[in-house]
């Protein structure tokens, strides 16, 4: 399974490069995240909530960073197990400037056994885009608090910051859910849907006002 993409934060490359190594901030937006802590200078060890369609569990896991390039970025391997099957994934991360802050450009390659594998293809790669599109939102809504385009990292800045609480888990699972129907169902076929439940809930609101009146 290949995960890739860009995502361009309003910040400047210094201050999201040291936030993508800081193990507070990444257990704040990654979702599902239940804990994440450093066990060495770049490897850190976690718990992570999954659920993908009926198969949901806790996969115990760690991400190890290497060939760090600061601020530039790093390689990162991951590698979980719950349940539910097994994670692994390998890739890099990688930071450029541009006009209006830092372009975060991604790379990984994941694969997933057991239980979780069984849900089909499909559904593992759209989960996969949501879930990481989640992540980099989240990421954005911590790094961005209190800065500017193009402001260089402060050092115990962070400290001084009050971030915004990561979302409830239900929050996270309505939002999967809502991303989830956009990216497995065509644009067409969701607005004929959506026409059709709004027909639907019309026709039910105008047969509960007759009865009443």
């Amino acid at each position: 399974m290949k995960i890739e993409g860009v995502h361009r934060f309003a910040v400047a490359q210094e201050r999201l490069y040291e936030a993508i190594l800081d193990p507070e901030i990444l257990a704040r937006t990654m979702p599902g995240c239940e804990s994440l802590e450093r066990v060495d200078e770049n490897r850190f060890r976690g718990a992570l909530n999954i659920a993908i369609g009926p198969v949901k569990g806790q996969f115990q896991g760690t991400l190890e960073l290497t060939d760090l390039d600061p601020p530039n970025g790093y390689h990162m391997a991951l590698k979980g197990q719950g349940p539910t099957g097994f994670m692994k994934g390998a890739g890099k991360i990688e930071l450029r400037t541009v006009d209006d802050g830092t372009e975060l450009a991604y790379d990984l390659d994941a694969q997933v056994g057991g239980r979780i594998a069984a849900v089909g293809q499909r559904l593992l790669d759209s989960s996969a885009k949501v879930v990481t599109q989640q992540g980099l939102e989240g990421l954005a809504a911590q790094v961005e608090v209190g800065a500017a385009p193009g402001e260089a990292a402060v050092p115990g800045e962070a400290a001084a910051v009050v971030r915004p609480a990561p979302p409830s888990q239900s929050q996270m699972a309505a939002r999967f859910a809502g991303g989830l129907w956009k990216e497995m169902v065509p644009a067409p076929v969701r607005r004929a849907l959506e026409i059709a439940l709004w027909l639907a809930l019309g026709a039910v609101l105008g047969w509960w006002l007759r009865g009443v009146m």
